[in-house]
């Protein structure tokens, strides 16, 4: 039974890297190996499918990783991440440090991918750190969760988008009963989860060489127009493209221009270059030293991409192996609401497969059928879907791994932590969708 097989081949990563300390690099490449084997992958095509995963994942996640790391260590090592972590601080005070966070992470998050707005906000979450000296989950976590509801369940993320249109939903809409459902449900986990007693016993530490360990002066750092305006770049072109793509139906070279400049690799690329010239000559560093904090960045980043990749190759041995088409066929008899059901199929792809896109992708598939004749809001089973595929983040999720790795968690930890509170949003985000369709219904749209 291939679900057998997916839970066999946690279960062997899980011993791998907790009781024989096998780096996870190797560990999921080897049990990618394994899997292909058990599921009748030809032994000659393994290494293409290997290569495949690896090269889709690392081609999605390296640009954006890379970018927003170099731009993350430039701002870090010219004090402008201190700048803006002390304006928050300044703002909000030690205590609202949480919710400085949470706020910061659900307005960049809506349009930035999890990956790049992850990146573009972790150095300013290791300086709060710093400053207060608080647990390094307690600052970072609200911070995940929240870039985590935002991308998972809101379009212009590519999953939730890519549904849209299979069921001919509108983003708009989609986007707007989203927020509704999204906004609480974030905040209230990335509040909640940091205070658990089993999320508080953990005491990591801040990740060497992907922050600055200097502190600055007032004199030294930048003003914080600067470093606000550098954070914040990449937001705005980004979104920009989003709501001009919403926004407009036609095409010309403006159009084209603008979703060139939207795309999260040239935005990220563009931010850096103003970074490196705001940060660098025009506050007289040298050259040099910006180059350096760059290659910083990406030294520290080379360990996270490797296992990243090979969460890429594990999660295309199992989609060649079949797993994806045995779930379709095993849902097709089941007879429940058709939301419970786009949630369902997409919380089961999603524990397969690890991707929370290709998760949303394939269960859009599968419940397409549904969506005509269900009567159901085609918006709000988009919403099902999407909020399915945040379940149960664990060993083949790839940003399982980059959530493990900046905050130099164990594998049980980030297991207790980033799985248990992917689930629960998951969960809380069911019964959102079931609540927006009833008002919906009540008041007639």
């Amino acid at each position: 039974m291939p679900l057998v097989v997916v839970g066999i081949s946690v279960l062997v990563l899980l011993l791998l890297m907790t009781k024989l300390r096998l780096n996870g690099f190797a560990a999921l490449l080897l049990v990618a190996v394994g899997v292909a084997v058990v599921r009748g992958i030809p032994l000659e095509k393994i290494p293409d499918v290997l290569s495949e995963g690896i090269g889709g994942q690392i081609g999605d996640t390296m640009l954006t990783i890379g970018l927003g790391a170099m731009i993350g260590r430039v701002m870090g090592d010219c004090g402008a991440a201190q700048r803006i972590a002390g304006k928050l601080l300044d703002i909000c005070g030690p205590r609202g440090v949480q919710w400085a966070m949470v706020l910061s992470a659900m307005v960049i998050g809506v349009t930035m991918f999890y990956e790049a707005a992850f990146v573009i906000i972790v150095p300013v979450a290791f300086t709060l750190v710093r400053v207060t000296r608080a647990n390094l989950l307690w600052v970072g976590l609200p911070m995940s969760i929240a870039l985590s509801t935002m991308h998972s369940f809101l379009p212009p993320h590519p999953g939730p988008t890519a549904v849209a249109s299979t069921f001919h939903a509108s983003i708009g809409l989609t986007l707007l009963y989203g927020l509704f459902i999204a906004v609480p449900a974030g905040a209230l986990i990335a509040l909640v989860w940091p205070r658990l007693p089993f999320v508080r016993a953990m005491h990591p530490t801040i990740p060497e060489g992907l922050v600055s360990e200097r502190t600055f002066t007032e004199e030294e750092m930048p003003g914080m127009g600067w470093s606000l305006s550098v954070a914040l770049l990449p937001v705005v072109l980004i979104a920009g493209a989003a709501i001009t793509d919403m926004a407009t139906s036609g095409s010309g070279p403006v159009l084209h221009t603008v979703a060139f400049v939207g795309a999260a690799p040239i935005a990220l690329l563009l931010t850096l270059l103003v970074a490196v010239w705001a940060f660098g000559p025009r506050i007289g560093r040298s050259l040099d030293e910006v180059s350096a904090s760059c290659r910083s960045a990406a030294q520290a980043m080379a360990m996270i991409l490797l296992v990243i990749g090979a969460g890429g190759a594990f999660k295309q041995v199992l989609v060649d192996g079949g797993i994806s088409d045995y779930i379709k066929d095993v849902s097709g008899g089941w007879s429940i609401s058709p939301i419970i059901l786009a949630w369902l199929i997409a919380v089961i792809l999603r524990v397969a497969l690890g991707s929370a896109t290709v998760a949303v992708v394939t269960a859009s598939g599968v419940v397409l059928p549904l969506v005509a004749g269900s009567g159901v809001h085609p918006e709000i089973m988009v919403l099902a879907v999407s909020c399915g595929s945040i379940a149960f983040s664990h060993v083949n999720d790839p940003g399982f791994w980059m959530f493990k790795e900046y905050f130099n968690l164990s594998v049980i930890d980030a297991i207790k932590a980033r799985t248990s509170y992917t689930t629960v949003l998951a969960v809380l985000g069911l019964g959102g969708v079931l609540a927006v369709e009833r008002v919906l219904d009540v008041i007639g749209v």
